[in-house]
């Protein structure tokens, strides 16, 4: 029956009474008397969250991206096998007509190669030029619910030629067939009702039992985007999607809801369970968060060796997204190890961490002579001590985790330039989609170079994250109970002793930096010498404090710790049960000696220039004077961005689940 539309709200199909929901090109139907994310408090009949249309816009926009890059790899690879198979062709005709008849009629295929998969078989329209090639792109909507991202994958990718939308309830698979039927794509999606893990892996049985005349299985079951956004975490379907994913550069879309477990310490035992990491307890768990799921997804592939590339990955309200390209590739598995890491945190004292590879992978000449290989090795630790060496509180262990980069910057750079392309009609929230895109784009901050004698795949996987957290300069101010520094002031002071500085998208305020714990520290201490003191007699020993204000010379001084109060106090405790080992800390500190005053900045630059090398951090220490000129510095000009997401009502958030 066609639809009658009573007004824009309402329409009646079928005899029933349905409103209307509309986001980008897609419009779902709900029943009049339904409950959809209006009340949070009640029951849902329809799972609706409009919080979340800033998820979907970034899934359609990014699948949209890179579903370009992967169909013209394709067609340029099609293009070349064509030459190679006609140029072939040619050379075995001009063989056949130099030889005999009979040789002639026996032999007339030998140019030919293997037949192509279906998806590398063009239509059967020819143009001027030869065969189309038009690839199949297929996608999965594992999780589907109402259907309205599939909707909008079928409607605004125009290049999709499939999208199988599963829900394991039978209304909602009901309801995505009405809303295909209504948003007219009924051609290009199919409506599933099945187990998603079951669906996946008999995508991957029929792929295992179809093979090529090489042996080789398959591609044409898998999907070229799988899309898993449960309600709560995913990690039950990475298994089943990193083998269901086609393996020459399929799409990961992963978004997991569980905040509550992967956020913070209170349930590390269910993150453990789920991830096989442990969390962090501090300012930067939810990036901690977001390598922990990569981790998991990533020991998921290698034991089928498949390597995964994060393309972007994000933290974004109460969830984590991310965007994964999976490859075949078991020389790049090799390099996991090297790129999982262990993590010391300072958690219950002042927050700094430590961190340490699980292996190492490092180049080593060849017995030729002529380049370098990568060689896989353990890794030496622990990377820390027992107790933090800046504070003297004890140390927790974290993770493993990924270590890697979480960011390409390539597909950062194509979704960037996609976006002034895009319609705000049918994006809503793209203002807010540029503005997160540019702050992950700019939390790159570039390590070594990569070595040139050894292959330049083996070189690009080695790569690991050597900045792989941030903190924020009003935590570790409230460690030293200071004024805190603007975060340009900050910034700036970085730049000033030679680190690079960026920020991170999943906290306002946030700085990322290259330089040490030990810097850091000390620009705070200076910073209360120079412009903020602090009142001496609120710090106690067992405070986390103490130690780092005493290494300053800010406090303690007059107080020379007996050998009597060495051996009667060796262990201080702390009220929330820490254990401190302040006292045999403060045995080996030396009283510093007073400052002497620090030369000129030019008479500085002009000795560096003249010995023709850079200033060391020790010499520019003493030039660094808080005041305008620096915060000057560590300004970050340029067009202003919505970087971060401002509460939209009250009570907003992940809401209930849907009752079907």
């Amino acid at each position: 029956m066609a639809d009658q539309y009573l007004s824009a709200q309402t329409i009646e199909r079928d005899g029933k009474l349905f409103r209307t929901i509309t986001e980008g090109k897609a419009t779902i139907l709900v029943p009049q008397d339904a409950k959809v994310g209006e009340d949070t408090s009640d029951d849902q009949q329809v799972f609706y969250n409009p919080i979340q249309q800033y998820n979907r816009d970034l899934s359609t926009l990014a699948v949209k991206v890179y579903g370009e890059m992967l169909l013209n790899k394709r067609t340029e690879n099609f293009k070349m096998k064509n030459t190679r198979q006609g140029k072939k062709r040619k050379r075995d005709e001009v063989e056949q007509e130099n030889s005999s008849s009979n040789n002639n009629n026996n032999n007339n295929n030998n140019g030919l190669t293997e037949k192509p998969t279906p998806e590398q078989q063009p239509v059967q329209e020819q143009s001027e030029k030869g065969p189309v090639y038009k690839p199949a792109f297929k996608i999965l909507d594992a999780l589907s619910a109402s259907g309205l991202r599939a909707l909008r994958y079928a409607l605004e990718i125009p290049f999709v030629t499939s999208v199988t939308a599963n829900d394991l309830s039978p209304s909602a698979t009901e309801s995505i067939k009405q809303n295909a039927d209504h948003n007219g794509v009924t051609d290009k999606i199919t409506a599933t009702n099945d187990d998603a893990l079951a669906l996946m892996y008999r995508s991957i049985a029929a792929d295992l039992s179809k093979r090529d005349k090489r042996g080789n299985p398959s591609k044409s079951y898998k999907f070229d985007v799988i899309d898993l956004d449960p309600y709560g975490t995913a990690a039950p379907f990475f298994d089943a999607a990193v083998q269901s994913v086609r393996d020459d550069g399929g799409l990961l879309v992963i978004t997991c809801t569980d905040s509550a477990v992967w956020a913070g310490h209170s349930y590390c035992e269910k993150t453990f369970a789920l991830y096989g990491g442990v969390p962090v307890k501090g300012m930067h768990s939810h990036e901690v968060a977001l390598r922990l799921i990569l981790s998991a997804i990533a020991t998921s592939g290698a034991r089928y060796g498949l390597a995964i590339e994060p393309l972007l990955s994000l933290s974004i309200d109460f969830y984590t997204k991310v965007f994964i390209k999976v490859t075949r590739s078991p020389s790049a598995v090799k390099f996991l190890g090297a790129k999982t890491m262990l993590v010391y945190s300072c958690d219950a004292g002042c927050g700094a961490w430590e961190t340490q590879p699980i292996l190492n992978s490092r180049p080593f000449p060849n017995k030729k002579g002529n380049g370098s290989f990568y060689k896989h090795t353990m890794a030496q630790g622990p990377s820390a001590d027992r107790f933090c060496q800046h504070c003297g509180f004890k140390m927790h262990v974290s993770g493993p985790m990924y270590g890697g980069r979480i960011h390409s910057q390539d597909f950062i750079h194509r979704l960037l330039d996609e976006i002034p392309k895009s319609s705000p009609e049918v994006y809503k929230t793209l203002p807010r989609l540029e503005g997160m895109l540019r702050t992950a784009l700019e939390e790159y901050i570039p390590g070594a170079e990569l070595p040139t004698d050894v292959d330049a795949k083996d070189a690009e996987a080695a790569v690991v994250d050597n900045t792989p957290f941030f903190f924020i300069p009003g935590k570790v101010s409230s460690v030293l109970s200071c004024a805190t520094p603007t975060d340009d002031m900050f910034r700036g002071a970085l730049m000033h002793l030679g680190y690079q500085v960026s920020r991170s998208h999943c906290r306002p305020g946030s700085i990322k930096t290259d330089a040490p714990w030990s810097t850091i520290w000390w620009i705070l201490t200076e910073w209360i010498k120079q412009k903020s003191p602090v009142k001496v007699s609120k710090f106690t020993k067992s405070m986390a404090a103490w130690k780092i204000l005493y290494r300053a010379g800010i406090i303690g001084q007059e107080e020379t710790p007996s050998d009597d109060e060495n051996t009667n106090d060796s262990v201080t405790k702390t009220s929330s049960s820490t254990d401190v080992n302040m006292a045999e800390a403060e045995e080996t500190e030396e009283k510093l000696p007073e400052e002497e005053p620090a030369p000129a900045r030019d008479e500085l630059t002009k000795k560096g220039e003249t010995e023709d090398k850079p200033l060391g951090e020790e010499e520019l220490r003493k030039t660094l004077v808080f005041n305008d000129a620096l915060v000057q510095l560590g300004r970050q000009r340029g067009t202003r961005y919505m970087r971060y997401q401002v509460n939209p009502h009250k009570y907003w958030g992940p809401m209930t689940r849907a009752k079907g």
